[in-house]
């Protein structure tokens, strides 16, 4: 048995005479750079169809630590493939060996890297580094250690972090994975090794997705159906928890409402308008450019309405009116709002976004005006027009759900649902190519300064 450094591999002959096979299990299911080669040679006394290679085929193995499992895993496997063949005990134990020298040899590869952001002490400025790390600690009660496929590339709420005092020198990167579990606690319940699981990693997590393996709580990880690809689940998990919780908890969406989604064409407008169209309501989106506008108009079901705001001249609240026949919208998604006077804002700003005047204008009675405007300004004339018509506004935060554990089960339920609806091919993301993890540092640059506009997702 022979072990080599970075990109491990570990030969095994079963038999002294010379081998006339090989058997490759894949690295994916070991720690990063672990290969496992059986040799074994042809017992004569079965088919080379259901020999001892076609055993280990048959079988997906893990980076936990249970030999004795795991050689009654294979061994059940032999019992049913190759009744004619006695050698299946050995090929688990030598398996089984093999396994947990791979292990330790993966661990003692000392660290791994990670991207991490460091925010600048003079000014708001952040930069993204490369980091190593140790290897994680043992998995112990609820934690899962995972090996990530995929990682989702979003902004980073520098002002949230300093809010919630969370800021420190060097702040992890990636939070939306998708991957393999590969080791389980003592306590944990929902996974066991091999499961594929997506997730978003909380807020206080200390390690960064965009790394080979993370250890997380089994509380923040929901399966991965099997059709969804890692790129897939990964960079629709959190635009789907965004859209879910705008559109079904803070505004109530049912059947025959009329909604405005702004910023259609954004990775989280798509999912908004798909969630909507889903619901069975009547969509009204707006486009900041050709491109986008094209992109919305071609959306199956169709849009009621597209409206291009791109040039500046068109008026939100005078169409929404017109297609609704006067009676004004039921939900409205905002992608930002202006709050001051043509001369107080920026012009990028002035050009795209509608005025909060504006919103509550084509409000219907009874609506809801959901905002991702954090410093939102209500006058008491805004306030009283808001009051005439019953209406109500609502702010699109998604981390609340991570920052409490109180509806920890409502929030399981909206991953799973977001994952149910992405097999089903409801939710059809805008993903941009994926991308491998030595262009994530440049990618989050672009991310963090909102240039880009479909999802970047990392791809290991």
């Amino acid at each position: 048995m022979v072990g080599m450094r970075k990109g491990v591999v570990f030969n095994i002959n079963l038999h002294k005479t010379e081998p006339i096979r090989e058997t490759t299990i894949s690295s994916m299911y070991f720690a990063p750079g672990v290969t496992l080669l059986l040799q074994a040679e042809h017992s004569g006394r079965c088919s080379s169809e259901f020999g001892c290679y076609s055993v280990l085929h048959s079988l997906r193995f893990t980076t936990d630590e249970r030999p004795a499992q795991w050689e009654q895993r294979l061994g059940q496997q032999g019992r049913a493939l190759c009744k004619r063949t006695p050698r299946w005990r050995a090929v688990a134990v030598a398996v089984a060996v093999a396994k947990l020298q791979a292990v330790g040899a993966a661990r003692r590869q000392g660290t791994m890297k990670g991207l991490y952001f460091q925010k600048s002490s003079t000014n708001e400025e952040i930069t993204f580094v490369f980091q190593e790390r140790e290897n994680l600690p043992i998995t112990e009660d609820n934690y899962v250690k995972l090996q990530v496929k995929a990682c989702a590339l979003s902004q980073i709420n520098t002002k949230l972090l300093a809010e919630m005092k969370m800021e420190k020198e060097f702040f992890p990167v990636g939070r939306e994975i998708a991957g393999i579990v590969l080791d389980v606690g003592n306590k944990v319940s929902f996974f066991q090794p091999d499961d594929e699981v997506v997730g978003i990693l909380p807020l206080d997590s200390e390690d960064p997705g965009l790394c080979e393996v993370v250890r997380v709580h089994e509380h923040y990880l929901v399966h991965k159906p099997e059709k969804v690809t890692w790129t897939e689940a990964a960079g629709t998990i959190r635009d789907g928890v965004r859209a879910y919780t705008a559109l079904h908890y803070l505004s109530h969406l049912s059947s025959g409402k009329s909604v405005l989604i702004m910023d259609g064409a954004s990775a989280l407008g798509m999912i908004a308008i798909q969630l909507a169209h889903h619901r069975g309501a009547k969509v009204i989106s707006t486009a900041g450019s050709l491109e986008d506008k094209q992109c919305l108009e071609r959306l199956r079901p169709s849009l009621a309405r597209v409206i291009d705001v791109s040039n500046g001249k068109a008026h939100v609240a005078e169409s929404c009116l017109e297609e609704t026949g006067g009676l004004g919208v039921d939900i409205v998604l905002d992608a930002g709002v202006r709050l001051y006077s043509k001369d107080d804002e920026p012009a990028v700003k002035l050009q795209l976004l509608p005025h909060k005047h504006d919103i509550i204008t084509l409000l219907g009675v009874g609506g809801h005006w959901v905002t991702t405007e954090e410093n939102l300004q209500l006058d008491p004339p805004d306030s009283h027009c808001l009051f005439l018509k019953g209406a109500t506004v609502a702010f699109l935060n998604d981390e609340v759900w991570n920052l409490s554990n109180v509806q920890q089960g409502k929030y399981l339920c909206i991953l799973k649902d977001v994952m149910e609806k992405l097999s089903s091919g409801v939710f059809r993301p805008q993903l941009d190519e994926p991308i491998p993890l030595y262009e994530a540092k440049v990618s989050m640059e672009v991310v963090q300064k909102n240039q880009g506009r479909k999802k970047q997702v990392v791809q290991f």
